[in-house]
């Protein structure tokens, strides 16, 4: 029988090979704003796995942010099951990595929620984070 520990480290190893844009198919499909909403600091990463809007957005911002989202979970769907890991496990762990990933002056949601920009140092994450 699987533990947690197991099923998270599954997770973790396959969030890792994901966003790594080996097997990432939702990431390489981006609407082409979506660079430029990054740098302006009008989306950011969320805890979740999942792309958030920051502020308020307009209706074009947040359609694409949907619409990545959309893409998103499907290949953590996949990509769980392949893992034997739950979806809530592999999109958290996915957020883990994506946080970590963020570069300096990109946006991205700190374990309180709160929208913060990445400075020179390592990005505040959530303590269950691998």
């Amino acid at each position: 029988m699987k533990t947690g520990f197991t099923r998270a480290a599954w997770a973790f190893s396959a969030a890792a090979l994901a966003l790594s844009g080996i097997a990432s198919p939702a990431f390489a499909q981006r609407d082409p704003g979506y660079d430029s909403a990054r740098q302006a600091g009008l989306v950011g990463e969320k805890m979740d796995g999942y792309l958030g809007v920051v502020g308020g957005g307009d209706a074009a911002l947040r359609k694409m942010v949907d619409d990545i989202n959309i893409k998103r979970r499907a290949v953590y769907a996949e990509k769980a099951q392949a893992a034997k890991a739950t979806l809530q496990e592999y999109a958290f762990t996915a957020g883990c990595l994506a946080i970590a990933r963020t570069a300096p002056g990109e946006k991205y949601q700190a374990p309180d929620g709160s929208w913060q920009t990445r400075g020179s140092g390592p990005p505040l994450r959530d303590p269950r984070c691998p």
